[in-house]
């Protein structure tokens, strides 16, 4: 076996890595949930996620990312992996602030970067050891010396995590000691994410269904995540802890681990999360297959109303076939990104994330979608903030609806145009018209027949985004969990 601590990052990453052999473990979806927790935990992460993370009200979306951009940074091509670092970085240099005590946080930070790759790894060895099958020496040097890998393809220098295993403990013991407070963020995923998780696209016309296994699934993932944190932690933050979670922890842990010995490709993370965040309108060959499971489990959630009935939900199936939504539906369905019933710029920087990431723009495609979206916030705040508090209401944003549509909301339409025109004759044809949604939104669009000109297509945009029509290829991005 290669010596980890003398091995060059070429041989650290791509398929033979100890990475990739968990990534498709099933017990790594707890060890992430728990590396989320402790992310949570560090003040300035915590802070960061409060004000600008839409990962409250689109959690599935985030998962679906996350997991794109560990697989690119973890493959085996390097150019793969320089240009996903060089867009987290350019993600990471946006989020900065202060939090309510006016403490500075900063996602370049490198010593909080650092503190995300400790956790990810640190949960890893900890889920081989709670379900019966700790990692031996060699395996997890193996696998801290990828994981310091990856910190380097960041660009950080490998130093900001320790460079041995033994140095490494103590650091995390001290951070755990020292560091971490029971901030906002670790407590909305703990008692406010799991207990109302929206229903991932694919289950999003059964709510009953869903609501039904959420009900007894949330509070388990909760009780779970919190046995197993660090004592002294749990202690410090006043996090309760159920009599019988360390029964109930162990058992879930040997229970997904008993799951590794399926066939190969049943239990692919990638193929998972897609089928997840699978959307209805999509054009993925196995939707046949889910649309028959869909129709089985309505008809178990007819059966769930009449034992235990929920309450009533809106269904986004149908809402293709209204020709309208009304200004408060558009704001909390699409404009809201961060779930805090108030549009601010977070709200509007989530957007332009979300299509950066789908779209996988470069600079500077990537800063004129993001001036074009601070441009239009601006608009948005001097015509409808009528109070001065810096942010929109939902009834500020009701009155004033036509002013939505101004100059710069053209703009973040003209640069989705510009990536989407890959022959730059300003025009779109049928098929770079599809290839722009099957690229970016993973479904088929019936587009514009012959030439889709650029005024057709900010005009179709400016529509959607004026909350004066719904639209197959725009909505399911927006307003998915």
């Amino acid at each position: 076996m290669t010596d980890p601590t003398t091995a060059g990052p070429e041989s650290l990453f791509g398929p033979d890595s100890q990475f990739h052999r968990f990534f498709d473990d099933p017990r790594w979806a707890l060890a992430m949930v728990r590396a989320t927790v402790l992310e949570a935990a560090h003040p300035q992460i915590g802070a960061a996620l409060i004000d600008s993370s839409t990962f409250v009200t689109h959690p599935w979306r985030r998962l679906r990312n996350t997991l794109v951009s560990l697989q690119r940074m973890f493959g085996a091509d390097e150019a793969t992996r320089q240009r996903e670092a060089a867009r987290l970085n350019r993600l990471h240099a946006r989020l900065s602030g202060t939090d309510e005590q006016d403490r500075p946080y900063d996602a370049m930070d490198p010593q909080v970067r650092a503190w995300v790759v400790a956790t990810l790894f640190e949960s890893s060895v900890t889920m081989c050891r709670l379900s019966g099958q700790p990692l031996d020496r060699a395996t997890m040097e193996r696998l801290y010396a990828e994981f310091r890998a990856f910190l380097a393809a960041m660009g950080d220098r490998a130093g900001h995590l320790p460079p041995t295993l033994p140095e490494f403990w103590s650091y995390y013991d001290r951070m755990v000691a020292e560091e971490l407070e029971g901030t906002e963020a670790l407590r909305i995923i703990l008692y406010r994410l799991f207990d109302h998780l929206p229903a991932p696209p694919l289950l999003g016309g059964l709510p009953t269904v869903w609501a039904a296994g959420r009900a007894l699934a949330g509070p388990a993932i909760g009780t779970i995540t919190v046995a197993s944190l660090p004592e002294p932690f749990r202690r410090r933050a006043g996090l309760p802890e159920i009599p019988g979670a360390q029964t109930l922890m162990h058992s879930a842990y040997l229970a997904a681990g008993l799951a590794r010995f399926l066939p190969d490709g049943w239990l692919r993370t990638d193929q998972l999360a897609g089928l997840l965040t699978l959307s209805p309108d999509s054009d993925d060959p196995r939707l046949a297959t889910i649309t028959a499971l869909r129709a089985r489990m309505k008809r178990a959630g007819a059966l769930v109303r009449l034992v235990a009935p929920f309450p009533v939900q809106r269904s986004p199936e149908g809402a293709g076939g209204e020709p309208r939504r009304s200004a408060e539906e558009f704001f909390s369905e699409v404009l809201d990104q961060t779930g805090d019933g108030y549009l601010s710029w977070p709200d509007l920087a989530g957007m332009a994330r979300e299509l950066c990431t789908r779209l996988d723009l470069d600079e500077p495609a990537e800063t004129r979608l993001y001036t074009a979206f601070a441009d239009w916030w601006r608009e948005l705040q001097t015509a409808l903030d009528t109070d001065g508090d810096g942010r929109v209401s939902k009834d500020e944003y009701a009155v004033a609806v036509p002013s939505l549509a101004g100059p710069a909301l053209i703009r973040v339409a003209e640069v989705l145009f510009d990536a989407t025109d890959a022959d730059g004759d300003q025009s779109i044809d049928a098929g770079e018209y599809r290839a722009l949604f099957r690229t970016g939104f993973h479904r088929t669009v019936a587009g514009a027949e012959g030439r889709y000109s650029r005024s057709a297509f900010v005009q179709d945009f400016l529509a959607f985004m004026a909350g004066r029509r719904y639209s197959t290829a725009y909505d399911p991005l927006l307003t998915g969990a």
